[in-house]
This record gives C-alpha cells, sequence and structure tokens, in this order.
C-alpha cells in the first residue's frame, strides 16, 4: 500500500463502499471515512480487508493521509450534509486541495459551493454518479462538473473506475463548469422517471387490456429487450415479472402500488418550466407517482366512479408489437425533451456541453442505458447544433415508422380506461411539435382581449407588437409583453 491514499471516500453507505472497492481493484489507495467510526472499523474488517484501503477515525487523520493535492469525495446526503462536511474539512486543506460531491445534489447547490471554494482557495468537482450498487462496484456512468483546473487531478481516476463502452471509451468525462455535472444527472434522472412509467404503463396495458399473465409478460420483456427497446430496465422488468414469491405467485403482484421518488424528477420539471422548455414526458412521470402516492383516495374513488369495461377482440400479438412502437417512440420523445432542456440550460449558463459525449457517458453504467443512446450519439456527431432528435433522420424515420402502432396503443388506452399519461403525452408533444400552426393565434387573442397583452401578425415582421380595443370601450394602452 502506498504511504499516502490517492484519494479520500467520506461516506460508508452502498455507493461509497462500492466506489471504494471499485477504486481499490483499479490499483489505487483510498481512505475510508464515516461518521460514526464503527462502520469504518467494520469495513476495513470485511469487505476491504486484504485491498489498499486504509481508515481514517477523524477528519484530522482523514487529510493527513492523503496525496497533494489532496482529493476527498464525499458520499453523504444531498443538502445540508454536504455543507457541514466541506466546513469541516476547510480548515484542514490547502490552496489547491479538491472537495467532490458525489450525491444527488441540486445543481444552484454545485453552483454555490464552487464559488465559496474558490474564494477558499479550494476546488470543488459536483459530480452525478449513475448505477446504483452494482454500477458502483463495476463501473458507473460519472458525470463531473465544477471547478475546470480540478479535472486532470481526478480523470484518471474516474475514468478508471467508471463504465466502458464495446470500444472501450470510458462512461465518464468533462461536463462543464459550476453545476454542469450535476444538472445533466438531473436530466439523467428525469429520463429514468420517464422510462420507468412508460414501461409500467406498458404493463399495465398487457395486464388489463390484453389479460396477459405476469410469466407471458416476461416473455414479452424478454424478446423487447432483443431488439430497439434493449437496455437495462426493460432487463430487468423482465426479470421482476419472472420472480416468484415464496408462494409460487409473482411477486410484483403484491407490492403495494405507490411510488417514491426524492426529488431529481420534480427538479427537472420545475426547471423545464423556469426556461420555457415542454417537459410534458418527464413531467407526467413525476405527477404519476404522486397520484400513486395518493393510494387510500384511489380506493375510495374506485368504489364510487366508474370507467368503461375493457374490451378487446383484436390480434394480441399485433397489439403487442404496436405497444413496443408506442414504448420506443415515447421514449425517443423523452430523449428529445430531455436534450433540449440541456441546450436551453446550456445557453441560460454559458455552459458548453458536448451533447453526443453525453449520450456516450449514458451508454454504460447508469440505469438508463440502452443500445439506442448510440444511435444520440450519432446524431451529434453528425450535427452537433441539431435542435431537436426529431429532426434526425434516423430518428424521423423511426418515430414515423412507428407513429400508426403508437396511436392505436394511445386510442386502446383512453377508449379501455387505462392511465398511459407518458404514452399520450409524448405523442400529443410529437403532434404538436410537427405542426405548423397552432392555435395559439386564438389564445393570444384572447389575452389581449382581456388583459392587452398584444400579439404578433403573421402579416407584419417578428418583434412587432398589437393590441386591438376588442370591445370599443378599452383604450389603446398595451401590457407588457411575455416571452418563454
Amino acid at each position: 500500500m502506498k504511504p499516502l491514499s490517492d484519494i479520500g471516500l467520506v461516506g460508508l453507505a452502498v455507493m461509497g463502499e462500492n466506489l471504494i472497492l471499485n477504486m481499490a481493484s483499479k490499483g489505487y489507495t483510498v481512505t475510508a471515512y464515516n461518521r460514526s467510526v464503527d462502520k469504518v472499523d467494520n469495513f476495513l474488517s470485511g469487505r476491504a480487508q486484504g485491498k489498499t484501503i486504509r481508515g481514517a477515525r477523524s477528519i484530522e487523520e482523514l487529510v493527513a493521509s492523503l496525496a497533494k493535492p489532496r482529493k476527498i469525495m464525499l458520499m453523504v446526503k444531498a443538502g445540508k450534509a454536504v455543507d457541514d462536511f466541506i466546513e469541516q474539512l476547510i480548515p484542514h486543506l490547502e490552496p489547491g486541495d479538491i472537495i467532490i460531491d458525489g450525491g444527488n445534489t441540486h445543481f444552484p447547490d454545485t453552483d454555490r459551493r464552487t464559488a465559496y471554494l474558490a474564494s477558499k482557495g479550494l476546488r470543488f468537482i459536483g459530480t452525478g454518479v449513475s448505477g446504483g450498487e452494482e454500477g458502483a462496484l463495476t463501473g458507473p456512468s460519472i458525470m463531473p462538473g465544477g471547478s475546470p483546473e480540478a479535472w486532470p487531478y481526478v480523470k484518471d481516476i474516474f475514468q478508471s473506475i467508471s463504465a466502458k463502452v464495446d470500444d472501450g471509451s470510458p462512461c465518464c468525462d468533462w461536463v462543464g463548469e459550476n453545476g454542469a455535472g450535476h444538472f445533466v444527472k438531473m436530466v439523467h434522472n428525469g429520463i429514468e422517471y420517464g422510462d420507468m412509467q412508460l414501461i409500467c404503463e406498458a404493463y399495465q396495458i398487457m395486464k388489463e387490456v390484453l389479460g396477459l399473465s405476469a410469466d407471458e409478460m416476461h416473455q414479452v420483456f424478454a424478446e423487447w429487450n432483443k431488439g430497439e427497446l434493449d437496455s437495462y430496465l426493460i432487463e430487468i422488468t423482465r426479470d421482476i415479472l419472472a420472480y416468484k414469491d415464496d408462494d409460487g405467485e409473482p411477486l410484483v403482484e403484491k407490492i403495494l402500488d405507490t411510488a417514491g421518488q426524492k426529488g431529481t424528477g420534480k427538479w427537472t420539471g420545475v426547471i423545464a418550466l423556469d426556461l420555457g422548455v415542454p417537459l410534458t414526458l418527464i413531467s407526467e412521470a413525476v405527477f404519476a407517482r404522486c397520484l400513486s402516492s395518493q393510494k387510500a383516495e384511489r380506493v375510495e374513488a374506485a368504489k364510487v366512479i366508474k370507467g368503461p369495461a375493457v374490451n378487446f377482440t383484436g390480434d394480441k400479438q399485433a397489439f403487442i408489437n404496436d405497444l413496443r412502437n408506442a414504448v420506443f417512440a415515447s421514449k425517443i420523445i423523452s430523449y428529445a425533451q430531455g436534450y433540449l432542456l440541456m441546450r436551453e440550460a446550456a445557453k441560460e449558463y454559458g455552459w458548453n456541453l458536448n451533447y453526443g459525449g453525453i449520450a456516450l457517458m449514458w451508454r454504460g453504467g447508469c440505469i438508463i442505458r440502452s443500445s439506442f443512446l448510440g444511435n444520440i450519439k450519432e446524431a451529434f456527431d453528425k450535427n452537433p447544433e441539431l435542435k431537436n432528435l426529431l429532426l434526425d433522420d434516423y430518428f424521423t424515420k423511426t418515430v414515423d415508422a412507428a407513429q400508426a402502432g403508437w396511436r392505436r396503443v394511445a386510442a386502446a388506452a383512453i377508449v379501455n380506461g387505462i392511465p398511459a399519461p407518458t404514452i399520450t403525452s409524448a405523442l400529443t408533444y410529437f403532434d404538436g411539435y410537427r405542426t405548423a400552426r397552432l392555435p395559439a393565434n386564438l389564445l393570444q387573442a384572447q389575452r389581449d382581449y382581456f388583459g392587452a397583452h398584444t400579439y404578433e401578425r403573421i402579416d407584419r415582421p417578428r418583434g412587432e407588437f398589437f393590441h386591438t380595443n376588442w370591445t370599443g370601450r378599452g383604450g389603446n394602452t398595451a401590457s407588457t409583453t411575455y416571452n418563454v
């Protein structure tokens, strides 16, 4: 073991422990620290035994064990705990030392911490880490941002421990300054919300409309995982549907239908509203979780509010093919909206994001890893200024081919009273995006009628605003305009 460690890590929960073991397996010497010292002792005598891992029982001991510039990674609960540890570390660090926050932190906090630590002569990295327990141990997707001058000092460690794609490229690269890394991780999590909800809607439609058993749905997802929907979430859904409880019945059917969430999906929706981005699918996925949490109220409502009787008489296999197309087309919409959000954020915050590189970072290790991320990378490699994924040839043709089945699935869900908020909202966005003239002309007339909010005209240059005295009783004074 080296006399001084390459990096220190604070927080011996699931992700922290596994990241340390990952680092040690790549030849790095790591110092482990936890506020509860017994966790350090248990780790050293257990999973860390015999590896290039040393323990620290105080902040002072942690800092003293590290090679300069010192690199300390925090894997603690986002929020106050991160700030508390930063304050504990500062008195013991020297200019040029690096603090890394690897938690699910809201990006404005990373902006604030980067500036604060810079004022102390220290460097800060806020990095998204995705992949769960298994990814942390064997190779996660890592999305770092913060102080650019800190990146060369952690690049080798991060890229060594990250997942790799087929050609050996690491699923980790510098994202951008300040909160860019945590912003990209936030969008990743938002897309994860959308992907999971799409799969859940497909499951419910197959179960309620087609009457398929868990074993039959297991076979469907196994087949889907061999094609364009090949992904981690489809793969685990396949396995979940095959898992039996002690009595031989599918375990999934015994799990209470109330979904939890930690806030990253909500953050994604809120910033989309702030930036005026129509992030409809991810927002619906967040709202679906909120609705699921109202379990008792839904049970009572089900006793008094009735929907249509389910009636399916078509070809089940043909409908399953339609459902696959609906899920895939909707997934494309989700990613298109997510990338649009990142593009608008880059303009707002002055980031220079590599959109193809982000797709590469997501191709391995993370929860949303899937084969079609390669198509996204190719799209941005061809056109780095691509405004919307739907305008790329591959995605234009793919969605067009899926469109008829997508519509049949959306119609079947509505007719049979099955909630499918992400599938239907994705289709609505698609139809809105491809429509050259929307009814917003009437909306602007309404706004001008009751609030003198003005409007532009199609027969005049953009940027000229007009107000009409619609009733004859108003004046010529107009209100201010608002543009998203």
